[in-house]
């Protein structure tokens, strides 16, 4: 189902794919996970995250003991890894940890650009999922920069979808920052949606609405939309990067 997903649209090209399946009341226990795993699962070099997934619901040995225990056997190694990750950065922030937040993949933004590691530049796939998989786990925008300059040493100059996927990995770290949880743009124009508790100030929002209202609005509680012609991927990015610093809060 996965590999039938991945067919449908390319580069540039936004399609869609509609997957039917039995009733829930027809399904394993199983089957049933590993729908909702391809359902969660929608970012580049995703076979790997999936395979990973499934190895989990087959079994790979126990690996933590006899049968394992409490929560790890409930929900899998890796997500529980994960959830007491994000557990633990919070609490070391201060903070009180939000369990009703969905765990991975981080915001989604979508500027309608190919942005891949081309067969072309990286023909070997494995070396290309590793890096995919690098490339979203980076921490910050130093960690991004050393692996653009590994990657130039070992492959070559990047190629121009490169770029655009770690562009886009920069944006989404610092969508992240700012409690964005999706920022869609077309060549007219975008929105961005907002977590309820994102750190934005509104008032930064009201001013760009009455500085320009005939550039910006809002679409709802959380739905900011922007109406700026955009025809060419770079004015995208340099749009959405200086949005995004205007949104940032000034510290003092």
């Amino acid at each position: 189902m996965h590999q039938l997903r991945g067919r449908v649209g390319r580069s540039h090209h936004q399609a869609y794919a509609y997957l039917l399946t039995p009733p829930r009341q027809q399904i394993t226990p199983d089957a049933e996970k590993r729908l909702e795993a391809i359902a969660n699962t929608q970012d580049l070099g995703a076979g790997f995250v999936l395979a990973t997934n499934d190895l989990e619901i087959r079994g790979a040995g126990e690996l933590l003991g006899d049968g394992q225990s409490g929560q790890i056997q409930a929900v899998g190694f890796t997500l529980y890894m994960e959830m007491l990750e994000r557990a633990v950065k919070a609490i070391r922030k201060g903070e009180q940890p939000n369990l009703d937040q969905p765990l991975g993949g981080g915001p989604e933004i979508n500027l309608r650009v190919p942005a891949l590691i081309p067969e072309s530049y990286l023909p070997d796939v494995h070396t290309r999922l590793i890096l995919y998989k690098r490339i979203a786990n980076a921490a910050d925008e130093d960690g991004l920069k050393d692996l653009q300059v590994e990657m130039i040493d070992r492959f070559g100059l990047l190629p121009e979808p490169t770029k655009n996927l770690v562009r886009i990995t920069l944006l989404k770290l610092h969508a992240e920052q700012l409690g964005i949880k999706k920022i869609d743009a077309g060549p007219q124009g975008g929105r961005i949606e907002f977590m309820a508790d994102t750190p934005v100030d509104p008032l930064t929002l009201i001013k760009l609405i009455q500085g320009q209202p005939n550039r910006y609005k809002f679409e709802g509680a959380t739905l900011f939309k922007f109406m700026v012609p955009m025809e060419r991927p770079e004015e995208r990015f340099n749009t959405i990067e200086a949005l995004l610093e205007r949104l940032t809060p000034k510290t003092a």
